[in-house]
This record gives C-alpha cells, sequence and structure tokens, in this order.
C-alpha cells in the first residue's frame, strides 16, 4: 500500500473551512500540507462560510431585546507551490488568510445599533509563507522558513451596549511584520504513514491607527496598536488502514491567552477595557476516514472539534468553539491534476458576550455552513 497510490484519498482534512470567530480570530488553520505532497505540486482554492449568529440583549433596561444575524458571510482564498529541487532540498510557497473577523449588527437602535449605524467589524490578514526543506532519507523531511504577514482592521461601536463608547470608530491601517514556522515530517511509504508537527512563531505588529469617539477627550487620536497574532503548533497524522482507505486527524494549538488589542482611547484610566480579548487558548481537532473508490474518484467524512478561547467573549465575535461534521469529494481526470470540493455544518457554541467586564449579550443555538473548492497540479 504505498503512499504515492492512495493519498489522493485525503481531500479535505487541512481544507480550510473554519467557523468564523470559532477560536479568537483563526481562520484558515495555517495548514503546510500542500509543501508535504511529493513531486512538484501547486494548488488554489477558496473557502466560503455562511455563519447565523444570533442572541438576546442583557443589556439593563434592554434586557431581552432579540439580536439579529450579526454573523457576515466571508470567503478566502489559499494557494501553494511546492518545488523538489534536488533529491534531499524541497522549496514551498504558501499563501492563506489565517486571521480575520467579519461581523455587523443590525443598525435598529436598541443594544448594538444607534439607528443609523450598527457595531460592525471587519479584520484582514494576509500570509505568505517561504519554505525549505531537508530529506536526508526517504523518511524523514526537516524544514523551517520566514513568514510575510499583514494586518488590517476596521471597527465601529453602537448602541446603548457600550454606553458613551457608542459612536466609537478605529481604523487601523495596514502593517507587515515577519515571523518564521519550522518543523519535521516522518512516513513510511510501505504503509501510506505520515506525520508532522510545525511551529508557528507569534509576530508582533505596530500599526498605524485613527480612533474617533464622542468622548470630550478623545475626539480623534492618531497612535500607534499592538497587536501580537498568536503563536501556533499544528500536528498532522495519517495511515492506511486498508486497501485504499486512510485513517487523519489533524490537532492545533493556538496561544490565545492573555491576547488583548487596547487601543490608546480605550486604556484612558476613565475607560480602560481592551478593543479585543481572548482568556484561554485554543485546542482544536479534526479526525476522519478517506477513502479512494477508483481511479478518478475518492472522498473523505470528518468530524471537528474546537474548544474556542474562553467565555465570556467579545461583542465582536460571541460564539465558543464549535463542533463540526464534513463530508468531500475528488474527481482525478487525469493522474496529474484533481478537483475538490466539500461542506461542513458547525454547531457554534453557545457564549456570553461582553463589553469590559459587564455581561451584554447571550448567543445560544447557532450554526454555520462551510464550502470549499480546491485544484491540485501535479508536474
Amino acid at each position: 500500500m504505498k503512499l504515492n497510490k492512495i493519498y489522493s484519498a485525503i481531500l479535505l482534512s487541512t481544507l480550510p473551512l473554519s467557523a468564523v470567530q470559532a477560536a479568537g480570530l483563526d481562520r484558515s488553520g495555517q495548514s503546510i500540507s500542500a509543501f508535504l505532497q511529493p513531486g512538484n505540486y501547486a494548488e488554489a482554492g477558496i473557502s466560503v462560510l455562511d455563519p447565523t449568529v444570533k442572541g438576546s440583549s442583557t443589556v439593563t433596561g434592554l434586557e431581552g431585546e432579540k439580536i439579529s444575524d450579526m454573523g457576515e458571510d466571508y470567503y478566502f482564498p489559499s494557494a501553494a507551490i511546492k518545488v523538489q529541487a534536488t533529491d534531499k532540498i524541497s522549496l514551498g510557497l504558501i499563501y492563506d488568510q489565517p486571521f480575520g473577523a467579519d461581523a455587523k449588527y443590525s443598525s435598529i437602535a436598541g443594544s448594538f445599533g444607534d439607528g443609523v449605524e450598527g457595531t460592525s467589524v471587519e479584520v484582514d490578514t494576509h500570509n505568505l509563507t517561504a519554505l525549505i526543506g531537508y530529506q536526508p532519507t526517504e523518511n524523514w523531511n526537516f524544514y523551517a522558513g520566514p513568514v510575510w504577514q499583514t494586518v488590517e482592521a476596521e471597527i465601529k461601536l453602537r448602541g446603548a451596549a457600550y454606553k458613551a463608547l457608542s459612536g466609537y470608530n478605529i481604523k487601523i491601517e495596514q502593517e507587515e511584520a515577519f515571523g518564521w514556522l519550522a518543523g519535521f515530517a516522518y512516513q513510511i511509504p510501505e504503509i501510506a504513514l505520515k506525520a508532522s508537527i510545525t511551529y508557528r512563531s507569534e509576530i508582533k505588529h505596530n500599526a498605524s491607527s485613527t480612533e474617533t469617539s464622542n468622548l470630550p477627550f478623545g475626539k480623534i487620536v492618531n497612535s500607534p496598536v499592538e497587536a501580537i497574532t498568536p503563536q501556533s503548533v499544528n500536528i498532522d497524522l495519517q495511515t492506511g488502514i486498508a486497501q485504499n482507505t486512510l485513517a487523519f486527524a489533524n490537532l492545533r494549538w493556538v496561544h490565545w491567552d492573555n491576547f488583548a488589542v487596547s487601543p490608546q482611547l480605550l486604556s484612558h484610566p476613565i475607560i480602560n477595557q481592551n478593543l479585543i480579548d481572548y482568556s484561554d487558548d485554543q485546542y482544536s481537532a479534526t479526525v476522519g476516514l478517506g477513502h479512494k473508490f477508483n481511479n478518478k474518484w475518492s472522498g473523505t467524512a470528518a468530524v471537528g472539534y474546537d474548544s474556542g478561547a474562553g467565555n465570556p467573549v467579545t461583542t465582536l465575535g460571541p460564539t465558543e468553539g464549535y463542533w463540526s461534521v464534513g463530508l468531500g469529494g475528488q474527481y482525478s481526470p487525469a493522474e496529474n491534476y484533481f478537483i475538490q470540493a466539500g461542506v461542513k455544518y458547525f454547531w457554534l457554541g453557545d457564549a456570553k458576550a461582553k463589553r469590559g467586564t459587564d455581561i451584554v449579550g447571550d448567543f445560544e443555538d447557532n450554526y454555520a455552513l462551510g464550502y470549499g473548492m480546491k485544484i491540485g497540479y501535479r508536474f
């Protein structure tokens, strides 16, 4: 049971279909599976997530007010190329959007709207990872490389939940910074076994921002904002368990504990609260099976769990983790290229939303649908 004969049975186990703000701002999962493909390989994909996040207000005087769906649909592309330069040296380049947020509350006057606008958040990141790998034997692969990352954001706070901060805006200009990753993989092709561990460093950003508010001491404030995207560890495992059948697992840890973004205006002694913060680390796992039906068709089924990053949570992402189930399929018209597609359903974890230390909303019984497509080519 050679690895290169059934490797294509692994499909969407690494396709980025993460839940909306399921743990902190985690979005893509930061997979490097494309770099561990045999030979020369390139891929491009896109993922779409359609969340439904509703709740009820606990703001004094507005208790029980219904909060309509505030989760915005979003999509994020990914791409990668890997070249086996020599028998022992491989090179790779991976693009993804690892962290992000998209949410918008109703503009109706109440807990999260002022009659004109609703509270909203948009956070975008872009990652470009360069990799070089060294394979001293057929079984081992040691790799490392630099990571270039950009971050930008725009956030508006509206409604009674924020009291005097209703009307607050912050625009964080796009800023770039560098980090790194390192890891190793081990494989036994005869039994289709492969295991890899990848560490990514934190990346520290100091971005320019403009804050505006209705506060008498902070109409307009231009200042730097520090944000540190967290370090993480990914563990990927797979092994053949029967003819043309693989079992696989992905485990992920992200260091969200004590993560906080504190712009200058919100750090004022009178306000003294974070714009975004998380209290717990994220732990997630996906396990499943992949099966190759014939030379052209294969499929996967997987279940997933995400712990979230603490509860209560920020009003800008009021869910705590998820459970998920997913199905995927792959069609290979020829040996050197394929098309993948898949769908996942997420049961989003219940959460209490906070402003500072005050609980201002309950969010329960929410869900999301994720869709993805990927094209791969071997050359």
